[in-house]
């Protein structure tokens, strides 16, 4: 099987996860509307264990390897440099994440904290896969990069969808 098939269908994993986390959200996780102004800053939550996990991962490799102690940058293909790169990717998914699933969590009214909890449970566990894949399987990364993305793009576009027919 090539490569690009094996990315596919970890993309279309990523389609069945998100799928999943939308309907956990939508009909499993009620929020009662007083508590919604509660809920609400527990949103960056799952975009901020990841970071967390991630950045204290790479600044342990940095103490214990003598060559990065100073900040240097590290040799291109090493575990530091690969989990740099699933930092960026993971920066870039929190912020999109964050701009995104307030407005679905509006404009969902009845489901949308619910939703927008879903995702963000699922948020650490799909930038886990993800950071894994990036070490061992491409595959997975894509499974990975999949179910991080595509949550929060098909949960807006059904919100959108919702409103506007």
């Amino acid at each position: 099987m090539s490569k690009q098939r094996k990315i596919l269908i970890g993309m279309a994993g990523g389609v069945v996860w998100s799928v999943l986390l939308i309907w956990i959200g939508s009909t499993m996780v009620s929020v009662p509307t007083m508590m919604r102004q509660l809920v609400q800053p527990f949103y960056a939550l799952g975009p901020g264990i990841a970071l967390v996990a991630i950045i204290g991962t790479i600044a342990t490799r940095r103490f214990l390897t003598p060559d990065l102690i100073d900040g240097e940058t590290p040799p291109p293909g090493s575990r530091t440099e690969i989990d740099l790169r699933v930092l960026r990717n993971t920066v870039e998914q929190a912020v999109v994440a964050l701009c995104i699933w307030p407005a679905i969590s509006i404009l969902l009214y009845t489901d949308g904290p619910g939703v927008v909890l879903a995702l963000t449970a699922g948020f650490p566990a799909a930038r886990l896969v993800f950071w894994y894949g990036y070490h061992k399987s491409p595959p997975l990364r894509a499974f990975g990069f999949a179910a991080t993305a595509y949550p929060t793009v098909l949960a807006l576009l059904w919100a959108l969808l919702l409103r506007v027919f």
